[in-house]
C-alpha cells in the first residue's frame, strides 16, 4: 500500500540508489508493481537522472492529433469539468494517445511550466517507459489498468517531485486507445485524485460506446436507406465471403438472374468484372466498370457501380452492398471481345500500286470526318479492313468495333439484331429483352457488311436512325440517342438496286456520303508480291520455316484473274503451304483450277514468263528495301523488323542491289 509519509520516501530513496547501482537490497516494502516497472526501466537504459527529450516534430505531432481527433474531442469536456475542481491546487491534467504521446494538456499555468521544465511533460512529449522510466502514464499504459504513483517510485529522479494518477481508456472493443492522467507535486498528494481520474475516464468509455452504438445504428440506418434509394437501380447484397444474400428486382432483370438461383452462392459464379474479383477489395463509388455474365460472356455490359463495405461491432468487414447504375456508354470490354474490336489501321493495307495508295488516301480522309461511308467493291477486296481502319484512325476509335453482315442474318432477324428488342417484343424473345447492335455500337461504329441485302421494311428503320441519330428497341415505348459512326459496304451495284426498287434511293444518298473503292487484286499491280510475301511471313513465324516462292509461282499469279481477290490468294497460299513437303512453293502446289485458267491463255514461251516473273520479282524485293529504310531512317534492325527478315538477310540483299546505307541516314 502506498504511504505518504517521509519514512516510506526515504526508503524508496535508498531503494532507488541501491537498484540503480546494482547494488543487493531488500525491495519487499516497494509494491511489485512498481519494481518491476523499474527493471523494465533499467532494461530500456533510460538515464534515472535525466529524462530523454523524445518530443515529436512539428508535422509528425499535427498528424497524431489529427488521428485522435475524436478522442481529444469526446475526453476535453471531461478534463475541464476536472479542471474546474481541482483549479488553483497546483494541479494539470494530460491526453495520452496508446503510445503515449500527449495529445492535450490543461491546468494550472505555474504547474504546467514546472512541469515542462523539469519532467518535459508538453504536447509531443512521450511518457511511455521506455522513454520516461517508471510513471503512471507509461506503468498504467503497460499494465493496462489504472493506477497512482507517488513521488519516490518514479524512476528518474527529477520526476520524483511528482504525484500522478492515471487510467487508461478503453474503446468499445476493451482495446487501449489513450489514458488520462493528472498530475500534481508530491507533496499535495490525494489519494482521491485516482478516483476521480477513474470517475471521467469511466464517463469518456460510456461516451465513446454510446458514440459507436449511435454509429452503428446510423451505418444500419444508411444502409437501409441506401437499398431504399437504389431501388431504381440494380442491388446486390453479399456477405463477408461474397455469397449473395440479396438482389433486387431491377438487378434481375440487369443481369438476367433469378433469386432462387443465386441465393448462397458466389457473385462471380454468375458475373465477372473486367478486374475481376479484384474489385471488391476497396470501395468505390459511381465508377465505370465492365460487367458480363458468366454464361455469356461476348455480350459485355457497362454500368456505373458503386461499392460500399458493411463492417460489424468489431470494425470487420462482415459484408458488401453493390449498386449498378445504366450507363448509355456501352464497355470497352466490346472493343476486346465478341468480335466487338478494331484490329486493322492504315498501316494494315498491304501494297503500294497506285490504286492502292488511292484507296489509302480515300480511307486517310474518310477517317478524319463523321459522315456517313459507303465502301464499294468485289467479295475478298478486304471492305472490313478498311472499314476497321476508318475507325482507328477516327474520333470514335476508343469506341467498340461492331460488325454485323446483313446479308448472313434470316430477314426475320435483321431488324431485332440492329434494334434490339423488348421484352415480351414478338414470340421467343428474351424474357428481359436485348440491347441490339446500335446500342452495343454507341460510341463507336457500326459496320453494315452487304448493306445491299438488307430487307426494305428495315431500310425505312435505318433511315429513320442515320436521320434523327436515335435507336428505339422492337417493342420499345422510348428513344435512345446514339452517338454513332456509320459505314456500311457492299459488292453489289445499289445503283442498279435503286432501279430495281431493291434499295430505297433516299438510304443510297444518305449512306453515300463518302464513297470508297476498292480495287480488286487483279487490278492493284506489283501488290500481289507483297501481299503473297505478308502472308509467307505469317507461315513462316507460325511453322519456324522459311518459306520462298518459285518465280513461276509469281507469273501464274500475276496472270490470274483472282475472282475471289485477297482472300482466294491468301487460302491459295495456305493450301500450297500444306500440301508442300519443302519450304518452295512451286507451281505444282497451286490449285487445278488457277492453272487451268491462266493455262488456256498463254502467249509467252514458259521462258520467257519465268524471266518476267523474275525480273518483276527483284525489282518489287528492291523497292520495299528501299521503302523500309526509308521508313527506319537508316536502322538496320528496324528495316529488318518491318521486312520480317533477319539483318544478316537483309545486309545480303542490299549487298546483291548495291544499295548504300548512308544515303538513308540523317
Amino acid at each position: 500500500m502506498l504511504n505518504n509519509n517521509v519514512e516510506y520516501n526515504e526508503l524508496l530513496l535508498e531503494a532507488w540508489e541501491k537498484f540503480i547501482n546494482n547494488e543487493e537490497h531488500d525491495y519487499s516494502f516497494m509494491r511489485p508493481e512498481i519494481l518491476e516497472s523499474w527493471k523494465r526501466s533499467r532494461s530500456y537504459l533510460v538515464d534515472p537522472y535525466h529524462p530523454k527529450k523524445v518530443i515529436l516534430p512539428p508535422e509528425d505531432l499535427e498528424k497524431r492529433i489529427e488521428e485522435n481527433r475524436f478522442l481529444i474531442e469526446i475526453t476535453r469536456p471531461y478534463m475541464e469539468k476536472l479542471y474546474s475542481v481541482v483549479k488553483g491546487s497546483g494541479y494539470y491534467l494530460l491526453l495520452i494517445d496508446k503510445d503515449g504521446y500527449i495529445l492535450d494538456l490543461i491546468g494550472d499555468p505555474k504547474a504546467i511550466e514546472h512541469g515542462k521544465e523539469h519532467s518535459m511533460l508538453v504536447v509531443g512529449s512521450n511518457r511511455s517507459e521506455q522513454y520516461a522510466g517508471t510513471n503512471a502514464i507509461g506503468t498504467g499504459l503497460v499494465l493496462k489498468k489504472p493506477i497512482q504513483m507517488w513521488g519516490g517510485e518514479h524512476y528518474v529522479k527529477p520526476h520524483k517531485q511528482f504525484s500522478c494518477s492515471s487510467a487508461p481508456i478503453l474503446d468499445a472493443d476493451g482495446k487501449i486507445i489513450g489514458a488520462l492522467n493528472i498530475t500534481g507535486s508530491s507533496t499535495d498528494y490525494h489519494p482521491h485524485t485516482l478516483g476521480m481520474i477513474i470517475s471521467a475516464v469511466d464517463g469518456i468509455s460510456n461516451e465513446l460506446k454510446r458514440i459507436n452504438a449511435s454509429r452503428e445504428i446510423e451505418r444500419v440506418s444508411n444502409q437501409r436507406n441506401l437499398i431504399i434509394e437504389t431501388m431504381p437501380s440494380g442491388l446486390i447484397l453479399l456477405n463477408k465471403d461474397n455469397e449473395i444474400t440479396q438482389l433486387n428486382s431491377k438487378a434481375v432483370k440487369m443481369f438476367n438472374l433469378r433469386n432462387k438461383d443465386v441465393i448462397g452462392k458466389s457473385l462471380f459464379d454468375f458475373i465477372l468484372f473486367e478486374d475481376n474479383k479484384s474489385i471488391l477489395d476497396k470501395e468505390i463509388y459511381n465508377k465505370e466498370k465492365y460487367v458480363f455474365l458468366v454464361d455469356s460472356p461476348s455480350s459485355p455490359l457497362k454500368y456505373n457501380v458503386s461499392i460500399d463495405f458493411v463492417y460489424d461491432k468489431n470494425g470487420v468487414r462482415d459484408g458488401t452492398v453493390i449498386r449498378f447504375e445504366e450507363t448509355r456508354r456501352i464497355n470497352r470490354l466490346v472493343n476486346t471481345i465478341g468480335g466487338y474490336k478494331a484490329n486493322y489501321t492504315l498501316s494494315s493495307i498491304i501494297g503500294s500500286s497506285p490504286a492502292t495508295m488511292n484507296m489509302i488516301k480515300d480511307t486517310e480522309k474518310a477517317s478524319k470526318t463523321s459522315s456517313n461511308v459507303l465502301i464499294l467493291g468485289e467479295s475478298g477486296t478486304g471492305k472490313e479492313l478498311i472499314a476497321q481502319a476508318i475507325h482507328n484512325g477516327s474520333r470514335y476509335a476508343s469506341g467498340p468495333f461492331v460488325a454485323i453482315n446483313c446479308g448472313a442474318l434470316p430477314k426475320g432477324l435483321v431488324e431485332s439484331e440492329l434494334f434490339g428488342y423488348e421484352r415480351g417484343a414478338f414470340t421467343g424473345a428474351n424474357k428481359d429483352g436485348h440491347p441490339g447492335k446500335f446500342e452495343l455500337a454507341d460510341g463507336g461504329t457500326l459496320f453494315l457488311d452487304e448493306i445491299g441485302e438488307m430487307p426494305l421494311d428495315v431500310q425505312v428503320s435505318l433511315l429513320r436512325v442515320l436521320e434523327t441519330r436515335e435507336v428505339t428497341r422492337i417493342g420499345g415505348k422510348y428513344a435512345k440517342p446514339i452517338d454513332i459512326r456509320i459505314i456500311a459496304a457492299t459488292n453489289a451495284d445499289l445503283l442498279k438496286a435503286v432501279e430495281n426498287m431493291t434499295f430505297r434511293k433516299d438510304l443510297f444518298y444518305r449512306l453515300n456520303v463518302f464513297a470508297i473503292h476498292v480495287p480488286p487484286l487483279r487490278k492493284r499491280g506489283d501488290d500481289i508480291y507483297e501481299l503473297t510475301e505478308h502472308f509467307l511471313q505469317r507461315f513462316r513465324e507460325s511453322k519456324k520455316i522459311d518459306y520462298t516462292v518459285d518465280p513461276e509461282v509469281f507469273n501464274i499469279f500475276k496472270k490470274y484473274s483472282w475472282p475471289g481477290n485477297i482472300r482466294e490468294l491468301e487460302n491459295t497460299i495456305e493450301r500450297a503451304i500444306n500440301v508442300t513437303e519443302g519450304s518452295e512453293i512451286k507451281a505444282e502446289h497451286l490449285p487445278n483450277h488457277i492453272l487451268e485458267a491462266v493455262s488456256s491463255d498463254q502467249p509467252e514461251e514458259k521462258e520467257e514468263e519465268e524471266q518476267t516473273a523474275e525480273l518483276d520479282l527483284e525489282t518489287s524485293n528492291y523497292r520495299l528495301i528501299i521503302s523500309s529504310l526509308q521508313q527506319s531512317g537508316g536502322n538496320i534492325k528496324k528495316a529488318a523488323e518491318i521486312l520480317g527478315i533477319s539483318r544478316r538477310t537483309l545486309y545480303r540483299k542490299m549487298d546483291k542491289f548495291n544499295i548504300d546505307l548512308n544515303e538513308f541516314r540523317n
